[in-house]
């Protein structure tokens, strides 16, 4: 469903992103973990079309910048953006009328409800918390209900009952068939559902460890820290 294929990003003189090929099948969770700085967020930008990059990149067979491919994929930022002046409720309608959804009022209510927002409805962006902003960019992300699903730290800054039903919505969505592609530092948080991940470490991945082949005495973590000890920056 996403294919990224020799992808490279460079700020100046700086290479975010070198050569990095992966791929994230349908009802398949693929986990990009990796320190601070180490390109995990320029390679989501860069697959959801938002930054130029040398190489290749497709979401269901489609060029990534193209209109097909955006009405298939849902991004969930890392820090929320949504408009200071815009309701809860209105930008679910201007998602809704910019993918020119039909009936859509039902599964955006059910949203609103999953997520406890419904009392939240009529209040303005810029009077919502981060956590609820939060809240808010991934209801606009599901309600087109995408075929894949790209979530940038969505556990950062939510209370426990947003992160219980992000933890249940990424279960329900591998279960529906869709593709997830999450990028976070919180490991543990992705143990149960997790399929394939990508280590990435001075913008390459540095490993691929599918969930099947690994050795039942080593841990995800063990790897991880194998691999990136000493690398974190300030």
């Amino acid at each position: 469903m996403i294919k990224v294929l020799n992808v490279s990003k460079r700020y100046g003189k700086f290479l975010a992103n070198d050569d990095i090929c992966l791929s994230v099948q349908p009802g398949e969770m693929a986990v990009l973990l990796g320190p601070n700085g180490a390109g995990k967020s320029t390679l989501i930008k860069s697959i959801c079309g938002l930054l130029r990059f040398q190489g290749f990149i497709t979401v269901g067979g489609f060029d990534n910048r193209s209109a097909d491919a955006k009405r298939l994929l849902g991004y969930v930022p890392e820090i929320p953006v949504l408009y200071p002046m815009l309701t809860v409720r209105e930008h679910l309608e201007f998602i809704a009328k910019a993918y020119r959804l039909d009936n859509w009022e039902p599964l955006a209510e059910e949203l609103l409800q999953r997520f406890e927002m419904t009392d939240k409805a009529a209040k303005l962006g810029k009077e919502l918390s981060k956590g609820m902003q939060q809240k808010v960019n991934v209801c606009c992300a599901l309600l087109p209900q995408p075929k894949a699903v790209i979530l940038d730290e969505p556990l950062l800054g939510l209370d426990p009952h947003g992160i219980r039903e992000i933890k249940h919505m990424i279960s329900g969505l591998k279960t529906s068939g869709c593709a997830l592609l999450i990028s976070t530092h919180m490991i543990e948080s992705m143990e149960e559902n997790w399929d394939i991940t990508y280590i990435m470490k001075n913008g390459k991945v540095a490993a691929v460890c599918k969930r099947a082949q690994m050795p039942h005495n080593q841990s995800l973590e063990d790897i991880y820290f194998s691999i990136t000890e000493g690398s974190e920056k300030s």
